[in-house]
Formats: C-alpha cells, sequence, structure tokens
C-alpha cells in the first residue's frame, strides 16, 4: 500500500532526513524520495533505506516512478495535500487517490524508547530555559513590553541559538492572557503583573512544551504553587491546578482521549468556569508540536501505552488574565508520568 506525502515530519521519520522541497512514496519498504538540485547531494548521504530521485517537478517525477512500479492505489492524507496538488497528481498518475486521515503520521504516535530519550532531553532543556528566563526577568530593572520579553524567553529557552525552539514563545501579561494562544503586545511587564508563559525547545528535532502562569514579582520563579492577594485569581488558579492534577492522576491505558478530556473539563465546570475552559486538554508531542493523540472531548483516539502527550487545562476571564499550567506526561503501564 503505497502513500505519498510532503510533510517534513512524516518524511524524516520515514527515512531519518527531509527538507523544504520534496516527496516521499513509501509503502513502508520501498522508499522513494523525490527531490531538487539544492538538496539531491544531501539527501543522497543522509536519508536512510530510500531511492533518492533528483527532480525538477515533483509530482511530474512521481507520477513517473508510479507507472514504472505499476502502482495501481496511492493513499495521501487530506490534511497534508492540497486541493491543487492533488488535482494534478490525478491529472499525472495512473493510481487511483485514496485519502486517509492520518495514516503516515499515526505511525508515531507511540514513542520508542529512542524517542521517549530525545523527548525527555528536550523537556529539560525547556525548564532549564524556563528557569533561565525566570532568573533574566529577576534583573531586568525596566519594564519590558511583550515583544522583548518573547525575544528574551527565545534566548533562554533555545540556549542563545544552541537549539531550536518549538514554537514562537507565548508571553501574555495580564488581560493579553485571556488569550489562549496570545500575539505578543506592546504592554509592559510591571511588579503585580500575570505572566502566562508558554515555550518549548526541540532536540535533535522532537519537541517539548510547557506552560506556567506566575505573579511577577522580585526574585519569583515559574513554579506550580502561586499565592495571590486576589482571592478570585486565586481560587481560578487553583482549580486550574486540580483540574490538571486530577487528569494526571486518571489518565490510564485504554482509556479514550475524550475520557481524559472530561476529568479536567468536570473540575473546571463544578468550580463555575466550564465556559471559560475554551480549549482541548492537550494533544501529543513529537517531532511536531502538536500531533496525535488529540485529547479532547470529541476524541476517539484510545490512549496507549508510551504515548507522550500534554495535559494543559486553563481558564480564561476576558480583559482580566488567563491562567493555563501545562506538563507533558508519557503514559506508562501504571499511570502518567510527568516528564
Amino acid at each position: 500500500m503505497f502513500t505519498i506525502t510532503k510533510n517534513e515530519s512524516e518524511i524524516f521519520y520515514e527515512i531519518s532526513y527531509s527538507n523544504d522541497n520534496s516527496l516521499l512514496l513509501t509503502d513502508g519498504v520501498s522508499n522513494y524520495l523525490f527531490t531538487d538540485g539544492r538538496y539531491f547531494e544531501e539527501a543522497k548521504s543522509a536519508a536512510k533505506n530510500c531511492e533518492v530521485i533528483l527532480s525538477q517537478t515533483l509530482f511530474k517525477s512521481v507520477a513517473g516512478t508510479i507507472r514504472k512500479e505499476r502502482i495501481q492505489k496511492l493513499f495521501f492524507d487530506p490534511k497534508n495535500i492540497t486541493h491543487f496538488e492533488h488535482e494534478e497528481l490525478n491529472r499525472l498518475s495512473t493510481a487511483a487517490l485514496y485519502p486517509k486521515k492520518g495514516i503516515l503520521s499515526k505511525k508515531r504516535v507511540v514513542k520508542s524508547e529512542e524517542e521517549l530519550k530525545k523527548i525527555k532531553t528536550a523537556v529539560k532543556l525547556g525548564k532549564k530555559g524556563f528557569k533561565k528566563f525566570a532568573a533574566k526577568l529577576s534583573e531586568i530593572k525596566k519594564e519590558p513590553d511583550e515583544f522583548e520579553l518573547a525575544y528574551l524567553a527565545k534566548e533562554c529557552l533555545t540556549w542563545r541559538g544552541s537549539f531550536e525552539a518549538s514554537f514562537e514563545p507565548i508571553t501574555a501579561i495580564d488581560e493579553n492572557g485571556a488569550n489562549p494562544h496570545a500575539r505578543a503586545t506592546a504592554k509592559k511587564l510591571k511588579k503585580g503583573s500575570l505572566l502566562l508563559f508558554d515555550g518549548g525547545v526541540k532536540f535533535e528535532r522532537y519537541c517539548s512544551d510547557r506552560t506556567r502562569t506566575a505573579y511577577y514579582q522580585d526574585g519569583f520563579e515559574f513554579k506550580k504553587k502561586q499565592s495571590f492577594k486576589d482571592k478570585k485569581l486565586q481560587h481560578i488558579y487553583d482549580t486550574v491546578l486540580a483540574a490538571q492534577e486530577s487528569a494526571i492522576g486518571a489518565a490510564r491505558v485504554g482509556m479514550k482521549a475524550s475520557e481524559l478530556d472530561a476529568v479536567a473539563r468536570g473540575v473546571i465546570e463544578k468550580a463555575g468556569y466550564g465556559e471559560q475552559f475554551v480549549h482541548s486538554l492537550g494533544h501529543g508531542v513529537g517531532l511536531d508540536i502538536h500531533e496525535y493523540p488529540y485529547i479532547s472531548k470529541k476524541s476517539d483516539d484510545i490512549l496507549c501505552e508510551n504515548m507522550v502527550f500534554t495535559i494543559e487545562p486553563g481558564i480564561y476571564i476576558p480583559g482580566h488574565y488567563g491562567v493555563r499550567i501545562e506538563d507533558m506526561v508519557v503514559l506508562t503501564a501504571d499511570g502518567a508520568e510527568v516528564l
């Protein structure tokens, strides 16, 4: 059963190499990588168990190989192939095309021991980056805005460029934190501000992801236990923490992802903030920052041993602040282990 993909993470998983202009044709045994002259020599030396084919017109070259190998059925993930590319492939190829969501990306949902080692290293680097960021902020004399915070956070997370960030860090102050994926603004960080910091780092392409929400003051830390003078904020924070801890404690092999989402959501709903928990509980993390399994109330994904995913409940109060606490876990035979 041959599949075609242009997704870099999927290609890398299959042949240990990828670039930003290539197509992979694979049945899990035979692999054909099509790429252009910029990457051809590099691909030949780096790609494993793969025939590398030089091409200036990728889909045309793929169609030629399909005819040569007499491939009659070709599967693709509709999330990764555009309508134009589908039409082009359909026009050039003699194979019948069949969409199948997650056909390659679901192969890597259960992590190998080698993958787990890399992910754990990325998590450790990320945690140290959080500590460095907190220490830097404690030394700053002026009031930085969110743009400056994001720049400083990225510097700390990547160890001044030694590693790659998993994604652009979120450094949301006070009311901007009510936007779960807040973009940086000119809002300044002042003593007494609530800072929501979401960031991660890659180690050998594998990602980490972490969020903390902290009251900014002298000598502050991104620790889980936080104390606030505002009783409502304290109640909200404690509710989010309780939701996360409940979900971590409840995660089991064989459980539906939707059931795990319901555990955390139930804690938040009971506290009266159900409508303010506006996103899913979590997502898988690996070569991509968002991948299977998806821990949402609509997900039918079944949780399996050695899956890695986030548990990140949140409560967002528009015009005031947002609180989110996020950690990555690996699911073991005994339950969820916080990484």
